[in-house]
């Protein structure tokens, strides 16, 4: 039956020329030039999932999208067999042949979690034109030109921004409990390579801080590295050498937590809780629950419909989330704070790359282009709307690089 579709859908994608559209949120925008063809809806009961991930379980990056993948296959009934995960696959030649042996599994799409594997899934949708292909946190669906090729991500610089919140509480109640002073309110930043995901993150986590501790500035040591915990809990120990009574990270393993549990510097983690391991030290993390998009395919292909090309969830659709706040380590009020700052977020009222909040130079930021769009509109750096993947790469004042070579 899959064959007959399969064979049916490759006569539709010569025959029919429609716009595709991308998407923020809700799967609905702008145009983008891309051919759109008539999908044969599929059975729910043959509906095959295939998903490649760089690490497993042991990565908190990976057990994001684990739970999020398992979650979407309880809300859709879809059993063990329909869904197939392939772990530690590098982002290399390999992620390319791991899509071929999941087309070859029968696969009716293949979802992959890591920026690196872009290259290498693009190749096997120019390949295999009847299997939809969609790629978390990539940038080249809206330029591919390809009806089966798809990038999703989340407006995730929200959530650290409200984590940022969390974090700025924890510096005032410091502060005033005369631990330090103002001017040493400094935070350190584990990230791992310096691209604009990183750099939006990391500004985002630092100007929530920032809305409620004035004084704060931060530190950011890159590791080159998504995934490793040496270098990980050895950066976050230099950053507390460096002066740095708070450590947060973009970085998928514990390394970083653990050091400070080791230290009693408070954290605030990613992609999940850390409380078990580190209960007096952490805080709260902020993460992308990627189960409404896993579902949002897999409903898609189900009914014949199109996938958005660049697909952006948000905390109104449930796809940027906070874990439960440790209030055995975060200021008094901050389950509070954060509540008040999340509608104002929702609300609009709230933007977090409102340039009023942040120089660069020394100067207020008035214009940026990306992919020759300006991006400052209404007072604020339009986060996530050219595309779904974050492209805010701006270096603002109040946040130090400590280095810079792994870009």
């Amino acid at each position: 039956m899959k064959k007959i579709l399969s064979l049916a859908l490759a006569l539709l994608m010569v025959l029919t020329c429609v716009s595709v559209f991308a998407s923020c949120g809700e799967g609905n925008g702008p145009e983008n030039g891309k051919e759109e063809v008539t999908l044969a809806p599929i059975a729910k009961e043959e509906l095959k999932l295939g998903v490649i991930l760089l690490h497993d379980e042991d990565s908190t990056y990976d057990l994001n999208f684990i739970n999020g993948i398992m979650a979407a296959k309880a809300a859709l009934g879809l059993t063990d067999e329909q869904v197939i995960i392939k772990r530690n696959i590098p982002e290399s030649n390999e992620c390319y042949d791991a899509a071929l042996d999941l087309v070859d599994d029968g696969c009716d799409i293949i979802f992959a979690d890591s920026f690196g594997h872009e290259t290498h899934m693009k190749k096997a949708a120019e390949e295999n034109p009847t299997v939809q292909f969609c790629h978390a946190t990539g940038t080249n669906a809206h330029t591919a030109g390809l009806a089966n090729y798809h990038n999703a991500f989340a407006s995730i610089y929200e959530g650290r921004y409200l984590a940022g919140v969390a974090a700025g509480m924890k510096l005032n109640e410091m502060i005033e409990a005369g631990t330090i002073t103002a001017e040493q309110a400094k935070m350190g930043y584990v990230g791992a390579f310096t691209y604009a995901e990183v750099i939006s993150g990391y500004t985002s986590f630092y100007l929530g801080a920032k809305s409620v501790c004035p004084s704060v500035t931060m530190d950011v040591q890159f590791t080159g590295s998504w995934y490793d915990e040496t270098a990980e809990k050895n950066t976050a120990m230099a950053l507390i050498e460096g002066g740095c009574v708070l450590i947060s990270q973009h970085a998928d393993s514990m390394g970083a937590p653990s050091a400070c549990e080791e230290m009693n510097v408070p954290n605030v983690s990613y992609n999940g809780s850390t409380v078990e391991h580190c209960p007096k030290t952490f805080i709260v993390s902020s993460r992308i629950n990627w189960a409404p998009y896993i579902q949002y395919i897999c409903e898609q292909a189900i009914k014949g419909e199109a996938i958005a090309t660049d697909w952006c969830g948000t905390i109104a659709t449930g796809s940027v989330v906070l874990t439960d706040v440790n209030t055995t380590a975060a200021a008094e009020g901050t389950v509070a704070k954060i509540e008040e700052v999340k509608a104002a977020l929702v609300a609009g009222t709230t933007h977090v790359f409102d340039t009023a909040n942040f120089t660069v130079d020394g100067k207020p930021l008035t214009s940026h282009k990306v992919e020759d769009k300006e991006v400052i509109k209404d007072g604020y750096f339009s986060e996530s709307e050219i595309m779904s993947a974050p492209y805010f790469d701006v270096k603002i004042d109040g946040i130090t690089l400590l280095n810079t070579n792994f870009g």
